[in-house]
């Protein structure tokens, strides 16, 4: 497995790292940014050469920041947020598809807020739909070619998104109490779904996205 990071979250990639290694297996680090065309390339080759091959792909990087109205959207910010979420997504895949075989899979990561997008994240919540028109579009280019393309939609998980500007301050100690389980999700509940994604027990899924909202909302 070959996982990227920025650098300044060096110390939980080296716990990530430490923690596939102890599972026996084979842990890459590459840290960049991939709002970075050149980087997102790079990175790419690096996991082919490094790796042997690809044959799973998880988009997962995200941007999000919370403004209460529209004009507080800078153009700098809406930019960032979509090489962030978008354009890496498609540098990376359009990279990684010639070294795709056929049973390979592409995991991208939308949100509910592709489907009830929230009034003060509307640059992500945008960039959250276009992830999943990519990825129902691209799964019906690739089928042919035995390449599985999914998506998975979160509804409110705990992530360092929300508690780095992602929420104002004052809604971050309530997060996902409006849903009908009445907390939000954590990662390791999230974890599952990818699994399944990436395994040949998902073998006749592609151009799906698969909510995990704790009830409320999704596809």
């Amino acid at each position: 497995m070959a996982i990227n990071y920025l650098p300044a979250e060096e110390p939980d990639a080296r716990e990530v790292i430490a923690l596939i290694r102890a599972a026996q297996r084979k842990g890459i680090a590459i840290p960049g940014d991939v709002t970075a065309e050149s980087f997102c390339n790079e990175l790419v080759q690096r996991a082919v050469q490094e790796l042997g091959g690809l044959d799973i792909v998880v988009n997962n990087a995200a941007r999000q920041f919370s403004c209460d109205s529209i004009t507080d959207i800078t153009s700098e910010q809406f930019d960032e947020t979509f090489k962030t979420n978008v354009y890496a997504m498609f540098w990376i895949t359009r990279a990684a598809v010639a070294h795709l075989k056929p049973g390979s899979t592409i995991i991208n990561t939308t949100s509910v807020n592709a489907y009830e997008p929230g009034e003060n994240i509307i640059d992500y919540a945008a960039t959250k739909g276009a992830i999943a028109i990519f990825t129902k579009g691209l799964a019906k280019q690739l089928a042919p070619k035995g390449i599985r393309v999914n998506g998975v939609a979160p509804g409110p998980f705990w992530t360092p998104l929300q508690v780095t500007g992602g929420q104002p301050a004052e809604k971050v100690p309530h997060f996902g109490e409006e849903s009908p389980m009445g907390r939000p999700g954590q990662p390791v509940e999230l974890a599952p779904l990818y699994v399944l994604l990436a395994s040949e027990e998902s073998s006749y899924s592609t151009g799906q996205i698969f909510g995990a909202v704790g009830g409320r909302g999704g596809p």
